[in-house]
C-alpha cells in the first residue's frame, strides 16, 4: 500500500539532503447537459504518491499510482538529482519551515451526489432555453472530494481533506447570421452551498440567457481609449494575468521564461508600479475559494501576502527554494495540481483589494467611458506588460449613465500605464472561481480563486478582429 512516510523512510534510506512525499486520493463526478439532454455522467477515482527528493543541491522526482514500483523509483530521482548536481552552478537551498503536524477536515454544509448535480444542471439548462431566442445551451458540473497527505523528513506531517464544486454555463444564440454566446463559471470549496446559497446559479441562469438574448442586436465598438470601469468578474481575470503570475518568484527569476514568461517588474521591489489605489494580495485564508487551503504542497501554513501595497511592489509568492534567494520566509504558494506533479508557485486567491467608492458613484462620475463586464479570453506577453483581454460584453457611459450595450470588445493596455490610471477601487468586492490556470512543464492545470472590486482606469477597447 502506498503511504507517505514510508515513501520518506525509503528516500532517506537511499541517502538524499531533503525529501517529502504527498499520497493524494481523489473522487470525481462530473456530467454534462445539452439543450434538456444529460450528455455524459462519470465518476473517477484515482489516487497515487508524489515523492520529492533534494541531492547535493538538486531535485529529483517519482510519482505513481503502484506500491510495487515506489522503492526503484525513489533510488532513480535520486540517482537522477545527484547526475544534475555535478554540473549545477547555484545549488539549491531551502528557507527555514517549522515543523507542523496536523489533520485538517473542511466542513461542507450541503452534501454533494450526482442525482443532485443532475437536477441542479437539468433546471439550469431549462431556464436558459425557456427564452426564446436561445439556440443552445451548455452546462457542465463537476465535483471532486481529495484527500491529501504531506510528509517530509524534517518532521511534518499533514493531512487535509476538502470538497470543490465547479459549475460551468453557456447560453448561445444565433440571429441574423451572427452567432453570440455567453458563458459563466460558478462555485468554490464546499458543497452543493457553493452554487445554491453562496451563489444561486438559477439566477445566473437567467441572467446570462437574458443578456446573450440581447448580445446579436448589440453594437460593436470603435477604437477608443478612454476611461473603463471593470466589473468584479473582469477584474479576476485581468488580476490572475497581469498582476498574479508576474508575482510568482520563479517568474520574477526568469526561470519560467522558456515555456511560460517571466516579470516585467523583476528587481523592481520597493518601486512604484501603479497609482496609490492599487492594493493586491494573494490570500490561501480565503474561505470558501478554490484557493482556500492550511498548508500549501511544501507543509508551509497558509498566510495572507501583500503583493502590491498604495501602488508600491511589496512582494512575491515564494517556495522554499526561491525564499532562500530573496532572504525571506517561504509563504505558503507550493501546489502541485496532483501527486503525478512536482509542485510549483502558484497563485491561491490573487485579489484587487477593495476600495470606499460605491460602483454607481464610479459610473456617475464619468462623462465618456465604458462599462466592461465579464472575462473572456486573455491575450498576454511573456512579461505580462502589454495585454489584451476580452469581454462577454460591455456598455457605453454618456454623462455617467450605462447606454448601449456592446458586443465583441477587447480591452487593451500595457501594465505599468494602465496601474498608473487607477483612480477609484468598489467595495463590491467579489471572488470568481478560475479551473483551468496552466503552467510548468510538463503542463499543470490548476484550480484557484481571483477577484477584487469593480476598478476605473484608462485602456483601449476595439471590437474583435479589427
Amino acid at each position: 500500500m502506498l503511504d507517505a512516510e514510508s515513501a520518506v523512510r525509503l528516500a532517506q534510506k537511499h541517502g538524499c539532503t531533503y525529501c517529502d512525499a504527498r499520497f493524494e486520493r481523489v473522487r470525481k463526478n462530473s456530467l454534462a447537459v445539452e439543450d434538456g439532454q444529460i450528455e455524459y455522467l462519470t465518476t473517477r477515482y484515482d489516487q497515487g504518491i508524489g515523492v520529492r527528493v533534494l541531492c547535493d543541491g538538486a531535485w529529483g522526482f517519482y510519482s505513481t499510482s503502484d506500491h510495487t514500483k515506489l522503492e526503484q523509483g525513489i533510488i532513480d530521482a535520486i540517482k537522477a538529482a545527484k547526475h544534475h548536481a555535478r554540473t549545477k552552478k547555484e545549488k539549491i537551498k531551502l528557507a527555514e519551515a517549522p515543523v507542523i503536524e496536523k489533520n485538517i477536515k473542511y466542513k461542507t454544509k450541503k452534501d454533494i451526489d450526482l442525482e443532485s448535480l443532475g437536477k441542479i444542471a437539468l433546471e439550469c439548462d431549462h431556464i436558459i432555453k425557456s427564452f426564446p431566442k436561445i439556440s443552445k445551451s451548455a452546462i457542465g458540473v463537476s465535483s471532486s472530494a481529495t484527500s491529501k497527505c504531506f510528509v517530509s523528513n524534517e518532521g511534518s506531517k499533514i493531512h487535509q481533506e476538502f470538497t470543490d464544486i465547479i459549475m460551468e454555463m453557456t447560453a448561445t444564440v444565433h440571429r441574423f447570421g451572427a452567432t453570440q454566446s455567453i458563458s459563466t463559471t460558478e462555485g468554490g470549496r464546499g458543497g452543493l452551498e457553493k452554487i445554491i446559497d453562496d451563489t444561486n446559479v438559477f439566477l445566473v441562469a437567467e441572467e446570462t440567457a437574458k443578456k446573450t438574448s440581447m448580445l446579436v442586436e448589440a453594437h460593436t465598438v470603435k477604437e477608443d481609449k478612454a476611461t473603463l470601469i471593470m466589473n468584479p468578474d473582469f477584474v479576476a481575470l485581468l488580476t490572475h494575468e497581469i498582476l498574479g503570475h508576474p508575482s510568482e518568484a520563479d517568474r520574477v527569476l526568469g526561470r519560467e521564461m522558456a515555456w511560460a514568461g517571466g516579470a516585467w517588474w523583476a528587481g523592481m521591489l520597493g518601486k512604484e508600479i501603479g497609482s496609490e489605489h492599487l492594493n493586491v494580495i494573494d490570500d490561501p485564508t480565503i474561505d470558501g475559494s478554490l484557493g482556500w487551503f492550511e498548508f500549501d504542497d511544501e507543509g508551509i501554513r497558509s498566510q495572507k501576502k501583500q503583493l502590491v501595497k498604495d501602488g508600491i511592489l511589496a512582494g512575491h509568492m515564494h517556495s522554499r527554494e526561491t525564499a532562500s534567494i530573496f532572504g525571506v520566509e517561504s509563504n505558503s504558494s507550493m501546489r502541485a495540481a496532483s501527486y503525478s506533479f512536482m509542485p510549483l508557485i502558484r497563485m491561491s486567491c490573487t485579489c484587487i483589494e477593495r476600495g470606499d467608492w460605491e460602483p454607481d458613484e464610479m459610473i456617475k462620475d464619468v462623462k465618456h467611458g465604458y462599462l466592461v463586464s465579464g472575462m473572456k479570453v486573455p491575450s498576454i506577453d511573456m512579461k505580462r506588460y502589454n495585454w489584451s483581454i476580452s469581454c462577454q460584453y460591455a456598455n457605453k457611459i454618456e454623462n455617467g449613465q450605462v447606454t448601449d450595450l456592446l458586443r465583441d470588445v477587447i480591452v487593451v493596455g500595457n501594465a505599468p500605464e494602465f496601474f498608473s490610471s487607477i483612480d477609484a477601487c468598489g467595495k463590491d468586492f467579489t471572488i470568481r472561481p478560475i479551473t483551468n490556470c496552466g503552467k510548468g512543464d510538463p503542463m499543470q492545470q490548476m484550480k484557484m480563486g481571483n477577484g477584487g472590486p469593480s476598478i476605473r482606469g484608462i485602456a483601449t477597447v476595439k471590437s474583435v478582429g479589427a
